[in-house]
């Protein structure tokens, strides 16, 4: 991790920049596999499934067989596991249902909002170096919750032409609709086109590569919403003496061993402090799986010492982070001033790990800087909103005089007559 000991606030920028590549050659092979499904449809869907994933397949939907047969290779331990975290999501997301409430703007003029699932929503599950089937249970049970009448799901099969089991446990589990094995940009642009058995939907969700993203992105400029943008994971992490520098290196490793494009940011008061968690770094990468994934991630990122508790609060927001935990004995203190981020993580015993399995919250949250103006996932995601009125006589007769002046002052005479009528009626 690069080191930096206060900064002055120019160089806050280059800091803060995410290792981001030159995305503008994997658009235009994304694009030209978009047009291809678009036109060819299941036969383009079948070409590139075994180009990409290594394997020819006739059929993508995964049958009731398979379901259950893997349900029988998940271990009970794992399938308690998920059934835990599955309650635990459905209890934060069913809080989060909105009322209707009817407002009387004026004497007889009466509004409200009417919230209405989104009809069919497509999630994407990566499945490749980290099959995501607590993804399922984040993007599944919101849907289920807000009342969406098709879920599909698409995730990329092996070389076999499987799918993991735990995904497969997940989703039915949770009420997936359909699932399909079927990965990568074919998969988004079979889900925002409709292609072969797999119907077209109205919004996709879920994470995924830079080309998975990129996809997403250029189908939802006409074809499909989408719930974010979104890119490599991240965390910053705000510390003070009072954290546990084994604690803190166990984080940001956490998210480093998502890929080789993560990043993870340090923000502290002491050097001492940084020296310590680089300690444990070295110690708990030796046992890491995936600690070559981890390496390449921390290379992109930085530690950054801020002797000033004001500016570490002014840098993070700036960072906008996907996931911030504040490991200060003022925790939360300091969170009523952060401003921007996905999802918070307070005190020692608070990890960031804990968000995206079972504490309840969603891990799908926006990143590359999106935490400034993007929320993460939630039932929000899946409704829209249609707005209601009804106006009485009564209020008419109040509200129809402003009406016309405003439209005679804006020099639309149907808008004004249309009022005009209904006063002269009374």
């Amino acid at each position: 991790m690069k080191k930096y000991f206060n900064p002055e606030k120019e160089q806050w920028p280059s800091i803060l920049k995410r290792p981001l590549f030159d995305a503008s050659e994997l658009e235009d092979q994304v694009k030209l596999i978009l047009k291809d499904i678009q036109s060819s449809g299941g036969h383009a869907l079948r070409k590139y499934t075994e180009k990409f994933d290594g394997t020819f397949l006739r059929k993508f939907s995964v049958t009731k067989e398979e379901l259950a047969e893997a349900e029988n290779l998940v271990s009970e331990d794992l399938k308690e596991a998920i059934q835990i975290a599955a309650a635990n999501i459905e209890k934060f997301h069913s809080a989060q249902l909105p009322e209707i409430k009817k407002i009387e703007t004026t004497p007889g003029v009466v509004c409200w909002q009417k919230p209405v699932a989104i009809e069919k929503v497509g999630l994407y599950i990566p499945g490749g170096s980290a099959p995501l089937f607590s993804s399922v249970l984040m993007l599944a049970l919101p849907a289920k919750i807000a009342g969406c009448k098709e879920i599909i799901l698409c995730t990329p099969p092996n070389k076999e032409g499987n799918i993991n089991p735990a995904i497969l446990y997940a989703a039915k589990l949770v009420g997936v609709t359909k699932v399909f094995k079927l990965g990568g940009v074919q998969a988004i642009g079979a889900m925002a086109y409709g292609a072969d058995c797999i119907p077209k939907v109205n919004k996709i969700f879920g994470p995924g590569n830079q080309y998975v993203m990129a996809a997403k992105q250029l189908v939802s400029i006409s074809d499909v919403a989408i719930d974010m943008p979104a890119g490599p994971s991240e965390v910053a992490i705000m510390a003070d003496e009072t954290a546990n520098p084994e604690f803190i290196a166990a984080d940001l490793l956490s998210q480093a061993e998502h890929g080789p494009d993560s990043q993870v940011l340090l923000v502290c008061k002491s050097a001492v402090f940084i020296e310590e968690v680089e300690r444990a770094l070295i110690g708990q990468l030796k046992n890491l799986s995936r600690s070559a994934i981890a390496e390449k991630a921390l290379l992109n990122s930085e530690s950054v010492v801020l002797e000033n508790e004001e500016e570490m609060i002014e840098l993070v927001n700036d960072y906008a982070p996907e996931h911030l935990i504040i490991a200060m004995k003022n925790y939360d203190e300091i969170a009523e001033k952060i401003i921007n981020a996905g999802s918070v993580f307070l005190g020692n015993y608070t990890p960031e790990s804990a968000g995206d399995y079972a504490s309840g919250t969603n891990h799908t949250l926006p990143t590359n800087g999106w935490a400034n103006s993007y929320s993460g996932v939630n039932i929000d995601s899946f409704i829209k909103k249609i707005t209601f009125q009804e106006i009485s006589k009564e209020g008419i007769r109040n509200l129809g005089p402003s009406i016309e002046i405003m439209a005679a002052a804006e020099e639309l005479d149907a808008h004004k007559n249309a009022v005009t009528l209904r006063l002269k009626n009374l």
